[in-house]
């Protein structure tokens, strides 16, 4: 018996050498289909954006992928030709720009949920799909795809010949803001005698050929790099200040006869985007002693905490904005706290009733 194509497709595209044979190869599919029945056909070409619609750097990154859809509707008047199907219905656009998409998980997540939304039937992938990162993430994709009750198919286009990913991931912004941490770090620990700046300049000329081509998963911004680690020097000593008076309640708890601690687990939904914000985040709440971050995904933290007291902290937002103040400036500090957006209610723990309150010192 013979499968009947279907009338749902589903393309998300990124710039890649493979996408225009993608996108061939698609309409081929959409337009046998289209002619082959009376049924209405549609094609959904999207791209995938790596950029919340707030960040910094969004409108350069949807303008991008504004530039890839104008030239994909170049290609569809090429390979439609003068008579395309009068049933066949193409629609364009731009997903994923309202979360935070980190992990080809995360991925998958949008582009169910576009799917689900239009009843799209098959999902048709770039075999070099890499909307987010220097790594393509086609297998782990396609794997996180099969969650959903949808066909997926890799588009039988060639690939070209390359050396590797990495030799192309690598770029001069990359290697000056790589070189320019590990020297910097370096210094730090040095004597600053005059051996110890030559020493330096090659440790960090070292570290950058090695790091430089799989760090980032977006290019840095050389002229929003100085703004940042301003900020970045201001919100160091407001981070020893939250260790040190975490590390005196903690030590308060630790030393009371009764041992008052209420360990739990809850969520936190932090209003940050991107790598760097996310992992300053993360960290900076591990330091600080009563929270560990135990997981990440999107913008949802996994966090045990020790005492009720580093839950209040936590919900109140001063880590988070600060975070948002170094890597977004001093608008993006003004956002609600977490308990403002309706975070941090006793009654949405993840977990409570830890049986085991050791886990949950930090310290």
């Amino acid at each position: 018996m013979t499968v009947p194509p279907p009338r749902r497709l589903l393309v998300p595209v990124a710039d890649s050498v493979t996408v225009r044979n993608t996108v061939a190869y698609a309409v081929e599919q959409a337009e046998s289909a289209a002619r082959e029945g009376q049924k209405r056909v549609s094609l959904h070409l999207v791209a995938v954006a790596s950029t919340r619609a707030v960040d910094p750097d969004a409108q350069t990154e949807l303008g991008e992928a504004k530039d890839l859809l104008d030239r994909i509707e170049v290609w569809l008047d090429e390979d439609l030709g003068t008579d395309p199907p009068s049933n066949l219905d193409v629609e364009l656009g731009v997903i994923g720009a309202d979360r935070y998409l980190f992990s080809p998980g995360d991925y998958a997540d949008a582009i169910l949920a576009y799917a689900d939304e239009h009843s799209i039937e098959r999902v048709v992938l770039d075999p070099e799909f890499n909307p987010g990162g220097t790594t393509p993430m086609l297998r782990p994709l396609e794997v996180e795809l099969v969650r959903g009750d949808i066909e997926v198919e890799t588009a039988p286009v060639e690939r070209p010949a390359r050396s590797t990913a990495l030799a192309r991931a690598a770029t001069l912004p990359k290697y000056l803001t790589i070189f320019g941490a590990s020297y910097l770090f370096y210094m730090l620990l040095s004597s600053y005698k005059p051996l110890d700046f030559l020493t330096g300049a090659i440790t960090a000329t070292i570290v950058t050929a090695l790091l430089a081509p799989i760090a980032f998963s977006r290019q840095p911004s050389l002229t929003r790099i100085p703004g940042q680690l301003a900020r970045l020097a201001i919100y160091v000593p407001y981070l020893l200040k939250e260790i040190a008076v975490a590390n005196l309640e903690i030590a308060y708890v630790v030393l009371h006869p009764s041992l008052p601690i209420d360990p739990e687990m809850v969520e936190l939904e932090a209003a940050i985007w991107g790598d760097g914000a996310v992992t300053t985040l993360a960290n900076s709440i591990t330091l600080t002693p009563g929270t560990l971050t135990v997981s990440v995904s999107e913008q949802a933290f996994d966090i045990h905490s020790l005492t009720g007291s580093a839950r209040e902290a936590l919900f109140d937002g001063g880590l988070e904005r600060a975070v948002r103040f170094v890597f977004y400036g001093r608008e993006a500090a003004a956002i609600p706290s977490p308990r403002e957006r309706g975070q941090g209610n006793d009654d949405n723990p993840i977990e409570s009733d830890i049986e085991d309150p050791g886990v949950g010192d930090d310290g």
